[in-house]
């Protein structure tokens, strides 16, 4: 790949990655407020504004970052599986989408929240502690990028 596409992609992937934290780092903060809070109507339009988060942000910025960074793996030097780094970061960054799709329910818990009804507490806080993880392994990612272990897979 020519260097200015090359760093065109890498511009492109840094920044979906880092607004895809932003977009998780709002999710955290909308449903950690709507855990906390004893307003049921405030809850219930927390949990109905995730979706549009979700979808605007989240989907289209993951998809971004894991065809951009595939796209520098496979362009550059580093390898999309030569080094531990790299295969970290695309591993996180899938763990990251299939975390998104199959342990994050914001339609569901605003459903259960309609009408000013209560929602057990642990499904309240499961829906935190999956985007705690999203965050963490977003922030690992992100780690790894900057410090570039030079260990390599074999």
């Amino acid at each position: 790949m020519r260097p200015r596409i090359r760093k065109t992609v890498m511009v492109i992937h840094v920044i979906a990655s880092v607004a895809l934290v932003g977009e998780v780092w709002g999710l955290v903060v909308l449903n950690t407020a709507a855990a906390l809070t004893k307003d049921a109507g405030l809850a219930h339009a927390a949990y109905r504004l995730m979706p549009a988060l979700v979808f605007a942000g989240g989907i289209p910025l993951s998809l971004i970052a894991l065809i951009s960074g595939i796209t520098l793996g496979l362009t550059s030097h580093w390898g999309l599986f030569r080094h531990y780094w790299v295969a970290a970061k695309l591993v996180l960054l899938v763990a990251v989408i299939c975390v998104g799709m199959f342990l994050f329910d914001p339609e569901g818990m605003a459903a259960a929240t309609e009408g000013g009804a209560a929602v057990p507490a642990t499904r309240q806080w499961g829906q935190v502690a999956a985007l705690g993880t999203q965050i963490i392994m977003l922030m690992t990612a992100t780690t790894l990028s900057v410090f570039k272990p030079r260990r390599r897979l074999r």
